[in-house]
């Protein structure tokens, strides 16, 4: 069962996307499926429980109902694309792809070759990017939605 009773609605849209992100931490291939579950069978049973346990949540943040899909679509297609990235952003050896940090360092490397006149912001954010812990970006991106999701009925 997606999602768990939660302080406040925020909490719990925060508790379903890590647990969804937990999940295909641990289970890369998740991500492919569940997009594929989502775009290619759309009343399974993944795709209902995942819009249903976001969507309720959404409706009790406060969203009018006028922007309940537009909302709970935005969050599930955050949820899913971040993961998804995350999922092939790094591999580990035993796959033949570079673990994790080998994966950072080299795209920071490569954004440090940028030239800095041309690419200011990517010079300032390259020891972020390198340094940056998934996870917390991740949670960082689901505040920042329900920190614009419109309110009042």
């Amino acid at each position: 069962h997606v999602g768990q009773e939660s302080d406040t609605p925020g909490d719990a849209i925060t508790g379903v996307a890590l647990a969804l992100f937990d999940a295909i931490a641990a289970h890369r291939w998740l991500a492919t499926r569940l997009t594929i579950q989502i775009v290619r069978y759309p009343l399974g049973q993944v795709t209902v429980s995942i819009f249903e346990a976001i969507g309720r949540q959404v409706q009790a943040f406060g969203v009018p109902q006028t922007a309940w899909f537009d909302a709970t679509s935005t969050i599930v297609h955050y949820i899913l694309g971040a993961v998804s990235q995350h999922a092939r952003a790094g591999g580990d050896a035993a796959d033949g792809e570079p673990d994790r940090q080998e994966f950072l360092d080299a795209t920071a490397a490569a954004w440090h070759e940028l030239p800095p006149e041309r690419y200011p912001f990517m010079h300032a954010i390259v020891n972020q990017m390198r340094t940056h812990d998934d996870r917390q970006q991740f949670r960082a991106g689901i505040t920042v939605i329900l920190d614009g999701l419109p309110r009042g009925r």
